[in-house]
């Protein structure tokens, strides 16, 4: 699956504050995100804006959610685009209805940011289920991404799926400093704001078990005040770079 940041949402939600703080969360999490506030809007916009997920409220100004997502199913280019129902109709028929019609999860507003995020990943690895994943190959350390496996040079290591998730993180953007509020957004699925230990133990129990203290050839390191930077570190000489915060 490919990470939050190279993918983009279709938000079609009328009511601007929620379609606001939608947004909020979306692009806070690395989404892309482009905001339909009708189904005219959509219809217009989403032939220019290729999405990889929709999220789709049921009270539309101009129609209902139930039968735009019909339509969506009904047309090639969208027909397997994996989406979510975010609506307030709670009553079971509607829920059984709108799955049955096609879509992938149904979530009853007001929607908790961790649950949407966590809801919305979950869709997409299912989605893609079965699209072989290329290994990532950062010697010697290699990323079997459909076995959530990884080895240093012909050695597995034992991770847990947590520290695999995190690890794999941090290797998509070595060389960059990323924050722990990103870490608690993106691979615990938690808000930032969270108070919580927990990514400094696992950062502890991967540089100990990936051996990340540079006799590899890399080495995750502390950076004051910011978070952690996985780097390139050969015979005692730092290789840095130069990336944004994440």
């Amino acid at each position: 699956m490919g990470e939050p940041a190279s993918l983009t949402v279709g938000l079609i939600e009328d009511d601007p504050d929620q379609s606001e703080l939608l947004a909020h969360w979306l692009q806070s999490a690395g989404y892309r995100c482009h905001s339909y506030g009708s189904v005219a809007e959509f219809r217009r916009g989403h032939g220019r804006h290729q999405c990889d997920l929709l999220l789709l409220d049921w009270e539309l100004p101009d129609g209902d959610g139930l039968s735009l997502l019909q339509e969506i199913r009904q047309e090639p280019a969208t027909s397997a685009t994996p989406l979510l129902m975010l609506t307030v109709r709670a009553d079971e028929t509607d829920i059984v209805q709108a799955l049955r019609a096609g879509a992938d999860d149904y979530i009853v507003k007001p929607a908790i940011r961790a649950v949407l995020l966590a809801r919305m990943a979950s869709v997409l690895r299912r989605s893609q289920g079965n699209v072989e994943v290329e290994p990532i190959d950062l010697s010697p350390y290699r990323f079997d991404t459909a076995l959530a496996r990884v080895s240093i040079g012909e050695q597995d290591c034992d991770l847990t799926q947590r520290e695999f998730d995190l690890a794999l993180y941090l290797f998509r953007r070595h060389g960059r400093v990323v924050s722990r509020e990103a870490l608690l957004e993106n691979v615990w699925m938690i808000a930032a704001n969270v108070p919580t230990r927990t990514v400094d133990t696992h950062i502890s129990r991967l540089r100990r078990k990936l051996q990340l203290d540079g006799s590899h050839g890399w080495r995750l390191v502390a950076v004051y005040q910011h978070g952690y930077r996985l780097e390139r570190h050969a015979a005692g000489i730092e290789v840095r770079g130069l990336g944004r915060s994440g």
